[in-house]
């Protein structure tokens, strides 16, 4: 059985810079935190997610990530560990693929316990804006209950930024939203058989 606790959360270091201590007057100055959804089938979804981290981080935000069904350290995984301070990351997946129709029983349990880190992370008040990666997959996958997604997002502390990424977002989170981007398929470079590259896909 795993527990919330075992849901690995990824600290950089410490170290203040002078844009993080001014981290409380910008929040304090903030008069509505927004809910926004990056969804669609096209690819960029994390990676604008990450850019809204990087931009947030600069102004000494400081940013909580849960990525849902995956179980890999990506590039902006490795980066937070190396550069950026205000960036936490937890991952709540394996490194595998999860069958949409039949997902195992860990992804089913892992998914859920990273909503519980999530739902904790939202609760505690030390974060200026939380990005869920992959929620809208994982609750696609049924792998987690769309009411709880619900009501986690209407009780969020007004003053937070939340960000839900990938695909299939229900209509049910895109009318709570304040913001929808819809990122569509033109043309990937999967389809002429070139694989997934270090720095672009991960």
């Amino acid at each position: 059985m795993i527990k919330s606790e075992d849901v690995p959360v990824y600290k950089a270091s410490k170290k203040k810079t002078p844009a993080s201590k001014k981290a409380g007057k910008n929040a304090a100055q903030k008069k509505q935190g927004l809910v926004i959804v990056i969804t669609g089938n096209g690819k960029g979804k994390t990676t604008a997610a990450f850019g809204q981290a990087l931009r947030a981080i600069g102004q000494g935000y400081k940013v909580f990530v849960l990525q849902f069904m995956k179980g890999r350290k990506y590039g902006e995984f490795l980066a937070a560990e190396k550069y950026l301070p205000n960036l936490n990351i937890a991952m709540s997946g394996l490194d595998s693929f999860v069958m949409r129709n039949h997902p195992a029983a860990i992804d089913i349990e892992m998914a859920q316990k990273g909503l519980d880190t999530a739902r904790k992370a939202i609760e505690s008040g030390k974060y200026n804006m939380i990005i869920l990666d992959e929620i809208n997959v994982a609750l696609d996958f049924k792998l987690i209950k769309l009411k709880d997604v619900v009501t986690m997002i209407k009780n969020k502390p007004a003053g937070l930024d939340l960000i839900l990424t990938g695909r299939y977002a229900p209509k049910e989170i895109i009318k709570l939203a304040d913001t929808v981007s819809e990122i569509q398929e033109v043309k990937h470079h999967y389809n002429a058989g070139i694989k997934d590259r270090a720095g672009i896909e991960y």
